[in-house]
Formats: C-alpha cells, sequence, structure tokens
C-alpha cells in the first residue's frame, strides 16, 4: 500500500479549534449525513453499532441554552454576569453541535468497555469528517453531559452516556498549534533491533 500523503499532512496538523470562536456557517442537512456517514467507520466489534447522535441545529439550540442555564442558576443562584452568558451560548458557540450517545451495554460477546471506546473512536472520527468537509470541529463534554437531570431536554434516554458533544462551524481566528507531548514520554518498546 503506499503512502496517503494528504492524510499524512492532514494528521500532521489535526487540531481542534475552541467552540467559542466557531461562527457560521456550519454544514447543511446534506452535509451533515455525509459527516456522519464517515463518521461511522469506526472499530466496531461484533457490528452492534453501541452508539448514536443527536443533532441539534437552528433555534432549538437556543432554547437548549436557556433551560440549560436555568439548571445552572438551580445549582449555583450566585453565578456571575460572565458566567450566565457562557451557560447560555452553550449550544450556540457552533452553528451545529452533534451529540454522540454511547449506548454501551452488557452484551453476551462484546465487552462493554470495547464499546465505550468505539463510541470515542467516533467522536475523532466525527471531528475529522468535519475536517475533510471544510469546517473545523471541537470534542466537549461539559457538565450537563453528566447530570442526569439534564439528559431528557439533551434527548439521551435512560441507560445511555454522553460521549461527547461534538462542535462543528466555520472560523475567522488563525488556527495555531499547542504543545504535544513527547514521544519518550508516552512510549516503551518490547522486541526490535532497530
Amino acid at each position: 500500500m503506499k503512502k496517503d500523503f494528504k492524510l499524512l499532512d492532514y494528521l500532521a496538523v489535526r487540531r481542534s479549534v475552541p467552540a467559542f470562536q466557531m461562527c457560521e456557517p456550519g454544514p447543511d442537512k446534506a452535509e451533515i449525513e455525509s459527516i456522519l456517514t464517515l463518521a461511522v467507520r469506526v472499530p466496531d466489534h461484533g457490528k452492534i453499532a453501541p452508539w448514536r447522535f443527536i443533532v441539534y441545529r437552528g433555534e432549538e439550540r437556543v432554547r437548549i441554552g436557556e433551560e440549560l442555564l436555568k439548571m445552572a442558576l438551580q445549582k449555583n443562584p450566585g453565578l456571575s454576569e460572565e458566567m450566565i452568558q457562557v451557560e447560555r451560548a452553550r449550544f450556540t458557540r457552533a452553528p451545529v453541535v452533534i451529540a454522540v450517545i454511547s449506548t454501551a451495554a452488557p452484551h453476551a460477546k462484546i465487552p462493554e468497555w470495547e464499546q465505550v471506546m468505539s463510541a470515542g473512536a467516533l467522536c475523532l472520527n466525527l471531528l475529522m469528517a468535519a475536517n475533510a468537509h471544510g469546517y473545523v470541529s471541537n470534542w466537549l463534554s461539559e457538565w450537563f453531559a453528566f447530570d442526569e437531570r439534564a439528559h431528557p431536554l439533551l434527548g439521551v434516554k435512560a441507560g445511555e452516556k454522553v460521549a461527547g458533544f461534538i462542535h462543528i462551524g466555520s472560523t475567522e481566528f488563525p488556527i495555531v498549534e499547542r504543545p504535544r507531548p513527547a514521544l519518550e514520554d508516552l512510549v516503551s518498546w518490547q522486541g526490535g533491533e532497530d
């Protein structure tokens, strides 16, 4: 197999863009469907698809933000004005937000941990598929991913978990590199002489 230099070049510079740096345009419905079609091409032991998507677009993002703000104020009535605006804008920072929902559950043959990892792989594939369509993206979780009181608002069913919220849009900010870990701090070798 020959090296794919375009893919190597992309992987050498792939990075997320902060959601607050995103703007319109975002992908339309046809582009989202194309992005999702690419995203599901992940390792999936047993072909059980232990995940699903929820796509948030348009004014529904504003409504969700207002409801999340109410929940945040219930937890902390003393929120600063700045944090009130942050909570309100959770789903409006990017034109499109896609939740990756893990439906991992006990299975006769497929370990639950492998199902969870498949959802994680799906999140990364979703980022890369959005980039391939010319958009910037970011994988976030945030407090409401783990607060079951927010799950009905977000469309998350009982027993499901949020693997991440993938924010997709455009940006007018320069995309800058960030420090990456040194391989010598992460890799141990076993075998081989070269």
